[in-house]
């Protein structure tokens, strides 16, 4: 791959500079996550109503429980959810407060009654 030679290096060494600071990769690794609209629709309901179990989750997206176990499990693989054991049941919640705040960033809200459990 040929790379172009600069105009100007100082400008084009300035704009490179910010690539460290950002953390392109990390970055594009969520964006990726994010793009599966079956993911972004889970990660809305946790939002909306955490400490859900799977089949609760997957009546709200209409989806298999099966579907809803394998996303949350990519989810859960990239700390973005946690689980938490209820008797016989396991009950899903958002980990990852960078998450949790693009996710407001989208127009994601609390249920009314987890607005004090949550933070906003």
């Amino acid at each position: 791959m040929a790379v172009s030679l600069p105009l100007d290096p100082d400008h084009a060494s300035r704009a490179a500079s910010g690539l460290d600071i950002v953390g392109i990769d990390q970055w594009a690794d969520r964006f990726d996550l994010l793009s599966d609209a079956h993911r972004l629709r889970l990660l809305v309901c946790l939002h909306h109503a955490p400490d859900i179990s799977v089949s609760d989750l997957a009546a709200a997206v209409g989806k298999s429980g099966t579907a809803v176990s394998q996303a949350l499990r990519l989810l859960r693989q990239q700390g973005w959810v946690t689980s938490t054991k209820d008797g016989r049941i396991v009950r899903y919640r958002l980990a990852d407060d960078t998450i949790h705040e693009l996710l407001h960033w989208i127009g994601a809200t609390h249920a009314a009654d987890t607005v004090s459990s949550e933070t906003s």
